[in-house]
């Protein structure tokens, strides 16, 4: 598994846990407003991190660390990604833009993952656009929803806000399409770096209460 980004420790990552975060490299989508470009476009110039090194700090710390955090880039684009969760001794939460349920099936009917939170870049036919993958099928995003929300895993689904890009309609879209999931969280977008330098200015919502009334009608929704 390539991983090029390791955060020993956070308290961040996982509501309520002390975890470890591991940063796969690479992407299948390449959204505008996203903010860990060097693992999207640049991770060939990045250090690989060995996984003898991963594994011994894991090991070192097992007994002070909760779990461990998979995350990107997309991490369901490496393969071996059960071989080697299936060596961490930690619940493991993952990361993902659901854009390959085959993988995510697979983690859930091995039992190899403990958590799962999904973004929620834009409602299904805006998806094509905003991930500037002309050969995404929306249906492989819908097959995600559906596996993490009957899965019985805890999970979230969550949403990056972007004035020009999302209305109060998607929001509802967004909300309507995750419908039964546990809980949504929405937050606002921070400019500066992101993948798309047009965005580096722009002014992100004074407030995003309005949204989540919209989509705390159709299942429960906080601000994050």
């Amino acid at each position: 598994m390539v991983v090029k980004g390791f955060l020993k420790t956070s308290f961040l990552d996982w509501d309520g846990k002390i975890v470890s975060v591991l940063f796969t490299a690479g992407c299948n989508f390449r959204c505008s407003f996203c903010f860990n470009k060097e693992l999207v476009v640049n991770s060939s110039e990045l250090v690989a991190i060995p996984e003898k090194e991963i594994f011994e700090f894991l090991e070192k710390r097992k007994d002070f660390l909760d779990g461990v955090v998979i995350t990107g880039g997309e991490p369901t684009l490496q393969k071996d990604l059960p071989r080697f969760i299936a060596k961490i001794k930690l619940p493991v939460k993952l990361d993902t833009n659901g854009s390959n349920p085959g993988m995510l099936e697979d983690l859930i009917k091995n039992k190899l993952i403990d958590y799962i939170a999904m973004d929620i870049k834009v409602p299904l036919e805006k998806y094509k656009k905003i991930s500037k993958l002309p050969t995404l099928n929306s249906e492989l995003i819908k097959k995600s929803i559906n596996l993490i929300i009957s899965s019985g895993i805890d999970h979230e689904f969550r949403s990056t806000l972007v004035p020009g890009i999302h209305t109060e309609e998607d929001i509802k879209k967004m909300a309507k399409l995750i419908k039964g999931g546990q809980k949504y969280y929405l937050q606002n977008f921070k400019p500066g770096k992101t993948l798309d330098p047009k965005l580096k200015n722009i002014k992100p919502f004074a407030n995003l209460e309005k949204f989540a009334k919209i989509a705390g009608k159709i299942i429960k929704t906080k601000i994050r």
